[in-house]
Formats: C-alpha cells, sequence, structure tokens
C-alpha cells in the first residue's frame, strides 16, 4: 500500500471553553517536558530546561540512532528526534485541550485543576515538591526528580496523578511526533496488502426541527458492534423492519488506516481515554460504525468447554446444547474463520515455536479473514483491505440487502416503555441525532442537533458492556446486578528485544496463542498468552517511565521487538456506573491479587520464551520490575546451552515472584475485553438478563452483546458474542412471526 494514502477524518471541535488558566497550562505543560523532554548533552546545554547527558553519553545514542534509522539523514534525524520535547509540538496542547476537555470526567478535571493551582501557591508547592519555587521554574533536574518522586507519594491523589499524565503524556508524544515514526522506520500505512472500496452504507437523515422526529419500525437496534450487527442480519432477513442506531459515525475503507492521532478519536470509546477510577486500568472499546468489531485483530476463538460447562451449570443449559455451537459454526462460516490461510509474522513465530522448544501447548488462533491472507497489523486503527469480515464487511452488509435501515450519530438518552397488564413493555427509544457538519466531520458548530424518538415492537440494546447498563440505568431498570460483575481479560504486556530488524508492525497482530497456564486454579482461570498489536502509540506508552532520555531511547528499539499479553480470565470483578455530575461512564476495577498472581505466571512464561528464542532484553508493563537483560559471557559459552535454567534468569524469575502479587499502582494494566455487567442468568435475582436474552422485569426489551455473558469467556470475546446474538435474534424473529400470524388470524 506504500503509494496509497488515506482520506483524513476531521477532528471534532475543541471544547469551547478553556479548561485551565494561562498559569494552569504552563505548569502542565512543564510537566510534559519533563516527561518528554529535550536532551542535550552538558557541553552543549543552550536551556536549563533541557534535560542533560554527559557528553559519552550523547555520542553513544547518537551512534546507536544512527545505526537503527534509515536513509541518508539518519544523523540529523537522531538529533532532532532527541531535541524534540513535547510542547515543541504545535498540536500538542490542543490535543490535551480535547482529551482532558471531552473525555475526562469533571471529577478528574477538578482534581487536576487543584493540584496544577496548589502547585503555584507556596504553601501547596511546599507540600506537594518540597520547595516554594513554583515546578515550571525549578532547574530541569529537580523539576524531574520532583515529578519521580510522585510514583511513591504518601498522597494518593499526587499517585493518580502521576500515572494519569505519564500515559498521557506518552500517548500525545507518539501519535503527534514528527519524529518518532521517521526513527522507528514505521510507514503511515502497511507495505502489505491492496486498499478496496467497502460497502456504501446509506444513513437515514433528519432536517432542523424544534418537534421531535418519530420513525416507526418493528425492531430497533441500539449499537451496531458484533451483537447488534449479528441480530439485525437475523431480523432483516426474517422479513422484519429493522432499524439499527449508533451513537458515533461510519468511516469507509478509504479513510482506513487512521492516523494514531485521529484513529483514538474517532473509532474508540472515549477518544481512547478510557481508565478505570484508580488509573491502573487502559480499557480499549470500540465506538464506530461496526463497534469493536472495526478495531479488532481478527481472532475468532470459540467458546471452550469448561467455559460453557460452567456457565450451563450456573442454570443455563443452553450453553451446552448442539443449538449454541450451531450458533458458533454458523457465524465462524459467514466470516470465513480459518486458519489455513495464516502467515504468522516474527512475534507470532516467536510464541509458536518458542512454545514448542518448551513443551507449552500452542495453537494457532483462527481469523475471520474470508479464508484469505491478511498480513495487516494496522487494523486497529481501521482495515483498508477490507480482508477483515466484521460487521462493516458482513453482518450489516447483509442487513442493509435484507432492507435494514441504518442512524448513525444518534445518542439514545433512554428505552421507552408502555405500561400493559401492569407489566412494563418497552415500545422504543429517544435520543438526540447529531448530524455531521458541512466538513464531513463530526458535531461540528454547523452540525444539525434532532431529538427523535423511534417507536417499536423490540428494543435490542447492543451498547456492549460499558454503555449497555448505563442505558439501562437511564431507563429506570432497577437490578442489583445492572452495572456488576464487570470482567475484563486483564493484561500486562511485555517486550522482547532483538539484534535483528523485526519490523514488528508488519503482519496480523495475533495469530498465535499458549494455553498451558489457561487453568491454574482448576476452575479455568489463569492467563493465555498472545502477541499484541504493534502500533507505537497504543504498544510503547504502556511501558514504564524512568525518565525521558531512558524512555525515548527504550522507545526507538521498536523495530527489533516481539510483543506478549498474559490475556487473563480473572476470576474477580468490578463494576461501571454512571458519573454522577454529567453521567458518563466510570470504571471501577482493580485487578485482585488472586488474578495478578495468575499474571504473573504468564509474564513468566513469556519470559522464557523470549529467552529460548534468543532475545537480548524483556521488558514488562510492571513498574517495579527491571527487564531481563541477556547476560553477555552466556553468548561466549560453547558447547554448553542451559537454556531457561540460566541463573541470571533463573533470578529474575524469583524476583518477580517475590514481588507477586504485584502493586497495581505500579504498573499499566489494559484490557480490550469487557463482558458481563448485564450478565444472563436463570432468576433475576442472580443476573439482569433471562435465558432468552430479555431484560428481567420487562418486555420486549433484550440485551444482546458481550454484557450478557455469565462470567469472562477466557477467549477473545467476539465469537461467543455472535453467536449468542444469532440464537437470541433468531428466537426474537420467530416471536415476531408468531405475533404476526396470530394477528392476522384475527382479522
Amino acid at each position: 500500500m506504500a503509494t496509497y494514502t488515506p482520506l483524513e477524518a476531521p477532528l471534532p471541535p475543541l471544547p469551547e471553553a478553556d479548561i485551565f488558566t494561562e498559569l494552569q497550562w504552563k505548569t502542565l505543560l512543564s510537566l510534559a517536558d519533563t516527561v518528554i523532554p529535550s536532551i542535550t548533552s552538558q557541553d552543549a546545554a543552550k536551556s536549563p530546561n533541557q534535560k542533560t547527558i554527559s557528553t559519552a553519553e550523547m555520542e553513544s545514542a547518537l551512534a546507536t540512532l544512527k545505526d537503527a534509522i534509515e536513509g541518508p539523514d539518519a544523523g540529523n534525524l537522531a538529533g532532532q528526534y532527541l531535541e524534540e520535547n513535547a510542547s515543541s509540538i504545535p498540536q500538542f496542547k490542543e490535543s490535551l485541550h480535547r482529551i482532558l476537555g471531552q473525555y475526562v470526567p469533571q471529577e478528574g478535571k477538578n482534581g487536576l485543576g487543584f493540584i496544577l493551582t496548589a502547585l503555584n501557591t507556596r504553601a501547596g508547592s511546599l507540600l506537594l515538591t518540597g520547595s516554594a519555587t513554583p515546578i515550571q521554574d525549578q532547574p530541569f533536574d529537580v523539576r524531574e526528580k520532583i515529578f519521580q518522586n510522585w510514583k511513591t507519594s504518601r498522597l494518593a491523589p499526587l499517585r493518580v496523578v502521576y500515572r494519569a499524565l505519564t500515559l498521557l503524556f506518552k500517548k500525545t508524544w507518539i501519535s503527534l511526533s514528527p519524529t518518532i515514526c521517521p526513527v522507528l522506520g514505521f510507514p503511515r500505512v502497511p507495505v502489505h496488502g491492496k486498499p478496496a472500496d467497502g460497502f456504501d452504507f446509506q444513513f437515514l437523515q433528519f432536517p432542523p426541527g424544534e418537534q421531535p422526529e418519530t420513525v416507526e419500525t418493528d425492531v430497533v437496534i441500539v449499537g451496531s458492534g458484533c451483537g447488534g450487527a449479528v441480530a439485525a442480519k437475523n431480523l432483516a432477513e426474517a422479513g422484519h423492519r429493522v432499524l439499527v442506531v449508533e451513537k458515533s459515525y461510519h468511516y469507509p475503507s478509504k479513510y482506513f488506516p487512521m492516523t494514531q492521532a485521529h484513529g483514538p478519536i474517532h473509532l474508540f470509546e472515549n477518544g481512547g481515554a478510557c481508565a478505570s477510577d484508580d488509573g491502573c486500568m487502559a480499557v480499549l472499546a470500540g465506538s464506530t460504525w461496526g463497534g469493536g468489531g472495526t478495531i479488532n485483530w481478527s481472532a475468532s476463538l470459540q467458546t471452550q468447554s469448561y467455559v460453557r460447562e460452567e456457565w450451563a451449570d450456573s442454570g443455563l443449559p443452553f450453553f451446552t446444547s448442539s443449538e449454541f455451537q450451531k450458533s458458533l459454526d454458523r457465524v465462524c462460516e459467514r466470516m470465513g474463520v480459518n486458519t489455513e490461510s495464516i502467515k504468522h509474522n516474527s512475534g507470532n513465530q516467536v510464541i509458536l515455536e518458542g512454545a514448542r522448544k518448551l513443551g507449552y501447548s500452542a495453537n494457532t488462533v483462527p481469523q475471520n479473514t474470508a479464508n484469505r491472507e491478511h498480513y495487516c497489523g494496522y487494523c486497529t486503527l481501521g482495515c483498508a483491505s477490507v480482508t477483515k469480515q466484521g460487521p462493516v464487511a458482513t453482518w450489516l452488509v447483509d442487513a442493509a440487502n435484507a432492507g435494514a435501515v441504518f442512524i448513525e450519530g444518534f445518542h439514545v438518552d433512554k428505552v421507552l416503555f408502555d405500561t400493559v397488564d401492569g407489566g412494563k413493555v418497552a415500545s422504543g427509544v429517544e435520543g438526540v441525532w447529531t448530524s455531521r457538519d458541512t466538513h464531513l466531520g463530526t458535531a461540528g458548530k454547523d452540525a444539525v442537533k434532532r431529538k427523535v424518538v423511534i417507536k417499536a415492537k423490540r428494543v435490542i440494546v447492543s451498547c456492549g458492556s460499558l454503555q449497555s447498563p448505563l442505558l439501562l440505568m437511564r431507563s429506570g431498570i432497577k437490578n442489583p446486578h445492572l452495572g456488576r460483575h464487570l470482567h475484563l481479560h486483564p493484561v500486562l504486556l511485555a517486550a522482547a528485544v532483538f539484534d535483528k530488524d523485526i519490523r514488528p508492525w508488519e503482519g496480523a497482530c495475533l495469530t498465535t496463542v499458549v494455553n498451558q497456564f489457561e487453568n491454574l486454579d482448576g476452575h479455568g482461570h489463569g492467563p493465555k498468552i498472545e502477541a499484541t498489536t504493534m502500533i507505537p502509540v497504543l504498544y510503547l506508552s504502556t511501558f514504564p517511565w524512568k525518565d525521558g532520555f531512558q524512555y525515548k531511547m527504550w522507545a526507538s528499539k521498536l523495530r527489533h521487538m516481539t510483543s506478549f499479553i498474559t490475556l487473563t480470565r480473572d476470576r474477580d470483578t468490578g463494576r461501571v456506573y454512571p458519573d454522577p455530575v454529567d453521567g458518563r461512564l466510570r470504571i471501577d476495577y482493580t485487578v485482585s491479587p488472586f488474578d495478578r498472581n495468575h499474571m504473573v505466571e504468564g509474564l513468566i512464561a513469556a519470559a522464557k520464551i523470549a529467552y529460548i528464542s534468543g532475545a537480548k532484553e524483556f521488558h514488562t508493563t510492571y513498574g517495579d520490575m527491571p527487564p531481563f537483560i541477556r547476560p553477555a559471557a552466556v553468548e561466549d559459552l560453547e558447547g554448553h546451552d542451559e537454556g531457561v535454567n540460566n541463573a541470571a534468569l533463573q533470578a529474575w524469575i524469583k524476583e518477580l515472584r517475590r514481588k507477586a502479587p504485584l502493586n497495581p499502582e505500579r504498573g499499566v494494566f489494559a484490557s480490550a475485553h469487557q463482558m458481563g455487567t448485564c450478565r444472563m442468568a436463570d432468576s433475576p435475582k442472580k443476573g439482569v438478563v433471562a435465558p432468552d436474552g430479555h431484560v428481567w422485569g420487562t418486555r420486549g426489551l433484550y440485551v444482546v452483546d458481550a454484557s450478557v455473558f455469565p462470567s469472562a469467556s477466557g477467549v477473545n470475546p467476539m465469537v461467543t458474542n455472535m453467536a449468542i446474538s444469532d440464537w437470541t435474534s433468531r428466537n426474537i424473529a420467530k416471536g415476531l412471526n408468531r405475533e404476526n400470524v396470530s394477528k392476522t388470524a384475527r382479522l
């Protein structure tokens, strides 16, 4: 795709009100320049705001970078990379303004603003820094030391600010830096594959007006992701009028892959800035046309037997029935799920071959690629080749061809109910539709906003595990389990660094899995080891920051890395709930000691795989654990290869186990799978949704997404989600058919 240039999707406008004063911004940007500093040698220092290193360190760093950078201008580029600081990037402040202004709860903004103000008072500065001098006026080395100390401050708010700001500054710098991608050799678009045009979706439009617009249909589906899309196909093909509404917007394949700066804003929930209340867990979820199926990595694993049995034993025998297996097979067949067309990239080959050498159970992960090769690591920013058979390439296309109607930019405020025979019967939804603006951007000043009421015989909520419970809460549903039992498949990430040039962004993200450790407790809880996306902003930003020089030099090694994640089937849970001020999503989840112990075992196994594969370094996203550096002496031993029994590796493993279960504040945990917040159960005393998918205490209201999972699926949840939706929506269609026959008979 070297000659292909995707279209650029305009960003939403910035918040009209500035969230900070000029002095607060000055302080915040000085902290950003502490995390991502301009680096110079001691004999060439031009400013007290630069990080100075010795001349020898500078010469060594420049030589290392020049050796890694391709092209005749390597020397200049290496110098520019080290000299660049965060605030020197023109869009950096604007990006912070957008993220903090639009995607951070008011409580978070207030807390950060309070600290920024306190840092500019004598008493506040003394308390927070130990000096009456404002932090932005301190010499760089003093400012850096103060900021580093916040990591372990006795004041919990400072620890939260440290975690939030380091992650925010790293992500913003990587997404906007003019130097990092040339330094890495990371191209704007994949070098393999060909761009292709996707289906031409059409969306309802509404004229300006003061009165609500009313639309009638048989079934309204709220959400276009994996669950909602399957339901749309089945119900439309059964002959029913189907209307799918989506709060986000559709971008055709000619916009893909999006840039690292724009992709999270347009494709991810909360602009890619979802995090748990304690700041320890970064949560990635889709929010675009096609939902998570537009940004996931093609992994198409069916639900394993021990999970199906666990769910059946909870009172849901459907999950061990032939009907559920038929649904699993049916959705896989529609997407062309296969293993035959897979070409493993370097990172997945390391996992597969390393596991073989260690005797670990490992398998190829089936892909939803229509039985075609899909050698692209960029799909989390959108699939330009339309090879990935997510909702926008399959289910929603089928639904459109069967007559389904679509609305984008429609935020549903609540489900509507009628009272019939004393019971609540869903009769539709209401919300606000926001058109695109005249530049085809979203939510611009000239965009049309219109209240819309949709009347329907059936309402299907498919907003995902983060948003479906919030919609039900706004609609007056009362159930003690609503929003509870949140499972996240938490992961810690790791990186193996090799001498060879790997270019890990080339090739499919996730095509192998080590399942040796998935049942550590005898009850189906434990980690799987998989690879992950190597898009710089999503991968590099999760790793620890010690100081700006260390971080820049470490990040520059990306082209020599392969990745690991410890995808853990979590036993213990959290919750989602609405922010008390503005109602937006809040996530209360801290990985439990039980589950963190399992993640440690996953990291140890990943370290062994990396070592046996010849890696020179092994890094993790747990900040209190130094990386393992392969001893040079091992290379000189001839005729004796002790493998993973190497004393240095075993000492590192012993130290990691000593730190177990790990302090959640000292690492970055991540989740790309959310499940369970409207869990299915055989009684309203045990869950939110009945075995047939309807919400307990209502008629005509269903939930069809991963929020209905009785517990964590243990595998990438797409296929399980789709299979449940397939079965549920087919039964909804049958119910509507019976009603139509009955109505006809009465006439």
